[in-house]
């Protein structure tokens, strides 16, 4: 496995220039090539079936097929490791002049310090009072969906522990949760 894994880290570069058709922005041209060689790393039995199967162009063709994943989908796990978080940085704008030249440049300071405010709305007591009466309301079996997903567990680990399809779990939470903002909303 080294041996196959020294020969994608000769692709690195390779990988860059496929990401500079998707973005200009060499941060996150970096960010999203070193993700890909994590996402190799954790996946060794896949690397090595492509590797076997088509050496490095195999390797080369699926590392572009993910990359293009993450840095186009709002679902890939780069989305949410890096972009969600940093698409809300205010372009905070200070011009310079420079004498010699004569003209003015714009720079951006992305910075954390620039990150927009988060509103955090508390939760009154009478408010969860208010839910868990329509809660009691419902079916045992959308209550109990909806308090497991709420307790930390995510769809696809509720899936695995409980055998009910993934689409079937979205449904019965999403109906609950449209129902709970309707009774919430009307009072």
């Amino acid at each position: 496995m080294n041996k196959i894994y020294l020969e994608i880290s000769k692709l690195s570069d390779k990988f860059k220039k496929m990401s500079y058709g998707l973005t200009k922005d060499k941060e996150e041209i970096d960010d999203a090539v070193q993700e890909l060689y994590i996402y190799f790393f954790e996946r060794p039995e896949l690397v090595k079936k492509i590797y076997t199967e088509n050496g490095l162009d195999g390797i080369t063709r699926y590392g572009a097929v993910v990359l293009k994943r993450s840095l186009t989908s709002t679902r890939s796990p780069f989305y949410y490791k890096y972009k969600k978080y940093y698409k809300n940085l205010t372009g905070v704008t200070y011009k310079m002049s420079s004498s010699y030249i004569g003209k003015s440049y714009e720079n951006y300071d992305n910075s954390i310090y620039n990150m927009a405010e988060e509103k955090v709305e508390s939760i009154t007591h009478d408010q969860l009072d208010k839910i868990d009466a329509v809660l009691e309301g419902m079916y045992w079996y959308d209550v109990k969906i909806f308090e497991l997903y709420y307790s930390g567990e995510t769809l696809d680990s509720l899936a695995a522990k409980t055998k009910i399809s993934r689409n079937s779990l979205f449904t019965t939470i999403d109906k609950v949760r449209t129902i709970l903002k309707k009774e919430l909303l009307d009072e």
